[in-house]
């Protein structure tokens, strides 16, 4: 396993983080089966996998429970586990949000889920625009000062509220966001325009979520096929990246994993490894021959010339950079 330090901190993760999102339900394209979930998690932390990521709402607190139980039996002080506040866990008027109440009330509930005494980094997952941002920061604040809270982090916003928010706490002497979690994989490129020029600006950590575009860029669908399976025969989100320009990046993928005998998953998962500003993907495997072939990623090498391959079908949407002349 290779490791890399989280942003600009101190804290060792693994370059591919196992998400969590998919135990505990049985939704289609979720795992409702304990004991695959388990087994999972075991496989990941035997490979070397020391980052877990799960939240409060994936599947109301189960994938939390989960991810206690796997960790019991292991040497907590080497695991970077991460959960998430914000997403309604009840019909209360405090169930949701970013008040100083419910972030804190939160993440009592997930320390009891995951059955640990502190969470390595706790992030915020979405922006709450009803709470002084003030009020989440000092809240954060507290959890970190009284030890149940090592580093806070930051998922899915457009960069003028991620970016406000790191001078705010540089302004008013609070923790920082050392974290971002933003959609990133070779079809859904959109941060390039927002967040993520903030991030290696601010030596922020980024875990992209999604890395597969939903099973898109592992190859599992074609062109001509109308999806009886996976999560494009039920989300319309996931269908929607059926688009001419999408299957022309598959296309670059598929050509370049048979040039380098590997998976179209492998090539689109080194493809993240090997942007700058990427710090490690997050995988979301449901059996263990995807594990293993995720695993498999951080064996593969892209040339700069296959790396422009798979960026050139994507039209940018943004103003391209100003050079030095």
């Amino acid at each position: 396993m290779e490791y890399t330090r989280l942003g600009s901190t101190g804290l060792e993760v693994s370059r591919l983080c196992l998400g969590c999102m998919n135990f505990g339900s049985d939704e289609p394209w979720m795992i409702g089966d304990e004991a695959t979930s388990r087994e999972l998690l075991d496989a990941a932390m035997d490979a070397g996998v020391n980052f877990l990521d799960t939240a409060n709402v994936y599947s109301q607190g189960e994938s939390e429970r989960i991810v206690g139980d796997a960790i019991a039996d292991r040497d907590r002080s080497e695991l970077a586990v991460a959960t998430k506040v914000f997403g309604p866990m009840g019909d209360g008027p405090n169930q949701s949000g970013l008040s100083r109440k419910h972030v804190i009330d939160q993440c009592h509930a997930s320390l009891d889920r995951l059955d640990t005494d502190y969470i390595d980094l706790y992030q915020i997952h979405r922006f709450d625009d009803d709470v002084p941002l003030s009020e989440t920061l000092a809240a954060l604040d507290h959890l970190v000062e009284e030890g149940l809270v090592r580093y806070v982090g930051a998922s899915t916003m457009p960069a003028w509220k991620f970016t406000r928010a790191l001078y705010q706490a540089d302004a008013e002497n609070h923790e920082r966001f050392v974290s971002m979690q933003p959609e990133y994989n070779a079809v859904d490129r959109h941060e390039e325009a927002n967040v993520l020029p903030a991030c290696e600006a601010e030596g922020v950590g980024v875990v992209p979520w999604s890395p597969l575009a939903g099973g898109f860029l592992a190859g599992k669908y074609e062109r001509e096929e109308e999806p009886a399976s996976g999560r494009a025969a039920t989300d319309e989100y996931t269908a929607a990246r059926f688009t001419e320009e999408n299957w022309a990046v598959l296309d670059e993928i598929r050509d370049v994993a048979a040039a380098e005998d590997a998976t179209p998953a492998q090539v689109s998962l080194a493809w993240l490894l090997q942007k700058d500003v990427v710090d490690a993907p997050i995988i979301g495997p449901r059996t263990h021959d995807h594990l293993t072939e995720n695993l498999g990623a951080l064996d593969v090498s892209l040339t700069d010339a296959q790396m422009d391959r798979i960026d050139a079908p994507i039209t940018p949407r943004w103003p391209a950079p100003e050079k030095d002349t």
